[in-house]
């Protein structure tokens, strides 16, 4: 309700505060159809000023430096303070334990979790499955690569012949 700017209706409703019950369940399916009609174009001053009302209601805090209307949107956001209860401050312990959740959940990714599902995903492929799998992509065979020490050795070798 606060979200819709019609939290003002929950101040003064007599039905206890039990999130889902049958009279809050009526009065937000209520509050969503107005909200709905003042959404329109605003063709009268009036349309005008109901989505003023409703905008400031909706977030009456970020009105609270407003010439006209900032005592009653403090005035306001206090009620509402008051009706919904402090939360408990947040401990360090919290914020920490909270960090470590997130940093252990795995993120979902369509590419990964879908198109990703093949039997070489998570395997180390040898040198000659390496080799085989080139072969297969660009249909021919790989020419020999020298390791480092038959490169070295060439180069000694050249070296020892510009000496002599």
């Amino acid at each position: 309700m606060n979200m819709m700017g019609f939290a003002v209706c929950c101040l003064r409703c007599d039905e206890p505060d039990v999130a889902g019950s049958d009279r809050c369940r009526t009065c937000i399916s209520s509050h969503s159809r107005t909200r709905e009609k003042i959404s329109g174009q605003a063709l009268t001053k009036a349309d005008r000023l109901s989505r003023e009302f409703v905008t400031m209601l909706a977030n009456p805090s970020a009105f609270n430096d407003d010439s006209t209307h900032g005592e009653m949107m403090t005035h306001y956001s206090a009620l509402i303070d008051a009706h919904q209860g402090e939360a408990p401050a947040t401990t360090i312990e919290e914020v920490v334990a909270r960090f470590e959740e997130q940093r252990k959940k795995r993120k979902s990714s369509l590419i990964r979790d879908v198109a990703n599902q093949n039997e070489w995903n998570d395997v180390e492929l040898t040198e000659e499955q390496r080799e085989e799998m080139l072969a297969k992509i660009t249909g021919d065979r790989p020419r020999h690569v020298p390791s480092w020490e038959e490169l070295l050795t060439e180069v000694e070798e050249l070296l020892e012949e510009d000496e002599g």
